[in-house]
């Protein structure tokens, strides 16, 4: 008895504490399940469906660019492309691949970037083969089918050129996205078949210009395989552009300049609206629709001429004579010289027992600062340089414009560089001397400007002294800001201006041009790169056109029209051209005085 009792007692307690233990149990459970299915149903729900739906983004048809008249500059057309799903070849990819080589002729590079997409996505995930199929083309893959197992056409748009060379850098270029842009967490890295812009205003107003991505919910199965659409959002097109610039001066511009490796920029001076902008070499834009082959990529960037390069904003040049103005207006500000000062040029100025030459062995004369500018004679702007001082003209140079960015609406715009003391005694180490302050008075030494640059000093020299923000879209326009220049100076400067063309004897004489009385004025340039030696030129080696094109001098001409009430300010730069005069002033007159007849015309018909 005393056993069995002392069994019950011991079978008792073990009951209860099981059953406590399973009550925990149960009580924990319950917890968790409350936790999970009631406080945190949110949270799980989203991680249930982000098992079942993939969202799909969906990319807008991008804005067009138009010239101030309406003509596009870029815009989008309507294409066929050929798509192919691996999973669909039956393992036969690459003799579908070869079978389609042989209707539609694909580049190794092509196929590189085929095989590397089918790699990289799932194997039902449609991959591109060729954009923009011709009829003939379409036909040969239609006639074909049975040969080209998960091969298919679909409807797409593509990013076009009108204008091709003439506009290629300020309006720049759209392209596929990259690996590099892949690796990147951004929305645009998620669709990899859409292109970005990459250059000029393309990709200046990349967002204006795309709109706002669409995106469609799709069921998807274990595998990740589409089922069934169940929500989507339309894609919101980009807005258009209107640009400043005018597809018929683009035009006259590039051909113009073509032959040569340079620029040409025309200014509105009440505005700061670019007109055109012009690089050359050129390039045609709509190759990079595709991935550039090697050897077209290759020749592009290793060309000396740069065809790539926006030079007009990217350039950076020494601008040689054109900084005579400058140095002209600082010796005026500072009551160094009147616009009577004369000085005598005897073909060179000794600094100690260092001479400084004037381009004119044999000298000027005495010279006021009107007749100075007119023949671009050195020695007069050495002096004026000795006179003024290093640290006036780098005043006056940066109110001009100079030594940093205009603000166009563009990436990729340098800053120049207009050297001081602290500039040289930080870079080199070395104070700064007589010497460099004479060099800086003829625009040479370490000085260095954009084509862009000079042509907005030209412009704050026109319009009386209205600071200027340069730009290319219409609703980037800026209200002008006054500089702080006597405009009685800068008077002064134009007459100078106004002999160099229309003088005899004026370094541009011969470029003059006439449009209904309508004249130009403007200042020639030309910037050593390499001293002929008097070793060669025993030899008889006298001239800029005998030396391989890379020793040549560049060549500026900056002018503004028409002489009454100035619209317009340009500059042309040529690179290893020689003389400006000869070379840059007359280019810089023909597209002045195309400019000047466009505005003729369009004022006769608003009539």
């Amino acid at each position: 008895m005393t056993w069995q009792a002392d069994g019950n007692k011991k079978i008792t307690r073990r009951t209860f504490v099981m059953g406590g233990v399973q009550l925990l149990l149960a009580f924990t459970l319950f917890g968790r399940m409350f936790y999970l299915q009631v406080l945190e149903a949110d949270k799980y729900q989203t991680l249930a469906d982000k098992n079942r739906i993939s969202l799909k983004l969906l990319p807008p048809p991008r804005g067009a660019i138009l010239d101030r008249n309406g003509i596009p500059f870029a815009m989008n057309r309507k294409i066929f492309r050929a798509m192919i799903v691996a999973e669909e070849t039956g393992g036969k990819l690459r003799k579908t691949l070869q079978n389609f080589g042989k209707l539609v002729p694909l580049q190794e590079e092509d196929y590189e970037r085929i095989l590397k997409e089918i790699k990289r996505k799932k194997s039902f995930v449609p991959v591109r083969l060729k954009d923009d199929l011709s009829f003939d083309e379409m036909a040969a893959i239609q006639l074909n089918i049975p040969d080209l197992a998960g091969v298919s056409i679909e409807n797409g748009l593509m990013r076009v050129y009108p204008q091709k060379e003439f506009a290629a850098h300020p309006v720049g270029y759209v392209s596929f996205v990259t690996e590099q842009d892949l690796e990147q967490e951004n929305l645009l890295s998620k669709m990899p078949d859409i292109r970005i812009g990459r250059t000029g205003i393309e990709q200046s107003y990349q967002d204006f210009l795309y709109g706002e991505t669409g995106n469609k919910k799709m069921e998807i199965n274990a595998v990740g395989r589409e089922i069934r659409e169940l929500e989507k959002t339309d894609p919101i097109p980009g807005k258009d552009l209107i640009l400043t610039l005018d597809s018929r001066l683009q035009k006259a511009g590039y051909e113009a300049l073509k032959n040569e490796s340079g620029s040409a920029v025309l200014i509105d001076v009440q505005t700061g609206e670019v007109k055109m902008m012009v690089s050359t070499p050129s390039f045609d834009p709509n190759i990079f629709n595709e991935p550039v082959d090697t050897k077209t990529w290759s020749r592009l960037n290793t060309s000396d001429r740069h065809p790539l390069l926006n030079k007009a904003i990217s350039g950076l040049y020494s601008p040689g004579s054109v900084f005579k103005i400058v140095v002209a207006l600082a010796g005026l500000e500072a009551g160094v010289i009147t616009e009577k000062t004369k000085i005598d040029c005897e073909g060179r100025l000794f600094v100690g027992e260092h001479p400084f030459h004037c381009w004119k062995r044999s000298g000027h004369g005495p010279l006021n600062l009107k007749q100075a500018l007119q023949h671009s004679c050195d020695i007069y702007f050495y002096e004026v340089a000795r006179q003024t001082g290093v640290d006036k003209i780098i005043e006056v140079a940066e109110r001009l414009g100079f030594g940093h960015k205009t603000g166009i609406d563009l990436f990729g715009e340098k800053e120049g560089l207009i050297p001081s003391r602290a500039w040289k005694e930080g870079r080199f180490g070395d104070a700064w001397r007589l010497g460099d302050t004479m060099n800086l008075g003829i625009g040479q030494g370490f000085l260095l400007a954009t084509p862009l640059q000079m042509a907005l000093m030209m412009a704050h020299v026109a319009n009386g002294g209205k600071k200027l923000t340069p730009v290319l879209s219409m609703d980037a326009r800026k209200e002008p800001e006054k500089l702080q220049i006597s405009s009685r100076h800068l008077r002064i400067i134009r007459e100078g201006l106004t002999a160099v063309v229309n003088k005899p004897g004026g370094t541009a004489y011969h470029a003059r041009i006439d449009v209904d009385g309508q004249k130009m004025a403007g200042k020639t340039a030309s910037t050593q790169i390499r001293r002929i030696s008097l070793a060669e030129r025993e030899k008889g080696l006298k001239k800029q056109s005998e030396l391989p094109w890379k020793d040549r001098d560049h060549a500026f001409f900056v002018a503004y029209a028409p002489l009454e009430h100035p619209k317009y300010a340009i500059s042309v730069a040529v690179e290893h051209g020689g003389g400006g005069g000869a070379i840059s002033a007359p280019i810089a007159g023909i597209i002045m005085q195309r400019a000047l007849e466009l505005d003729k015309e369009d004022r006769e018909k608003s009539k």
